[in-house]
């Protein structure tokens, strides 16, 4: 059984097939997640979708203390090649690899896409994990996009995390169709009430879902589910 837990803000551990997954991690400069104790995080792989300070504040300081597999993109690769942090493996829209716990594609994301100190970070991604325990899609930062169709066409998906906090993605009126995209019922709401821009009223958030025939979950940061 595939294990979540939420770490704040987009970022989430998944743990699947024996091996920890950490997604997106902005941790300790997120006021809402400072009883996470950040010493304690523990991952076998990094993804990260886009190089945006929300998405990899914490990216260096982890890859130093774990030396874990980085996955992203060619310019996120060579981004930190340049720091030093030489374990990362990167991928460009469209690509598929086979890593020990399962395959990751890597699928666009309507969003921009540069580093914290302002160097170009290419497009934007989301990631599609797939291995025989279960199949999930981190969509990233993006807006609504019809590229989504083709995920609900090419996978059955289990469950997906979808951004809601509108502003700078999809808001939950926009994720809830996203969701009859990518033909996926079972939707971990992110993206939403870091910041003043992306606070939301939560149960108007999940009433949009359930009137598009969906299931939004809100995690509490610390929270962790088995799917």
């Amino acid at each position: 059984m595939t294990q979540v837990t939420y770490y704040g803000h987009s970022c989430f551990l998944v743990e699947t097939n024996g091996k920890k997954l950490l997604f997106d991690p902005f941790i300790t400069p997120n006021n809402l997640a400072n009883e996470i104790n950040f010493d304690e995080i523990f991952c076998d792989y990094i993804l990260v979708s886009h190089g945006h300070e929300d998405h990899c504040a914490d990216l260096e300081k982890l890859a130093k203390k774990t030396n874990t597999t980085i996955i992203g993109s060619w310019e996120l690769h060579a981004w930190l090649n340049k720091k030093n942090i030489l374990n990362t493996h990167p991928m460009n829209l469209g690509g598929k690899r086979n890593f020990v716990f399962g395959t990751v594609k890597m699928v666009y994301a309507c969003h921009s896409n540069s580093f914290p100190d302002g160097t170009y970070g290419g497009t934007a991604a989301g990631f599609i994990i797939k291995n025989n325990e279960t199949c999930f899609y981190y969509s990233g930062d993006t807006a609504l996009s019809n590229e989504m169709k083709l995920t609900g066409e090419m996978y059955k998906l289990d469950f997906a995390f979808l951004p809601i906090g509108s502003n700078f993605t999809m808001d939950a009126e926009d994720a809830a169709l996203a969701s009859k995209f990518i033909k996926c019922n079972n939707i971990i709401g992110m993206h939403y009430d870091t910041f003043d821009y992306i606070k939301i009223d939560q149960k108007e958030a999940i009433n949009e879902f359930e009137k598009a025939g969906s299931n939004l979950t809100l995690m509490k940061i610390g929270q962790t589910i088995k799917i």
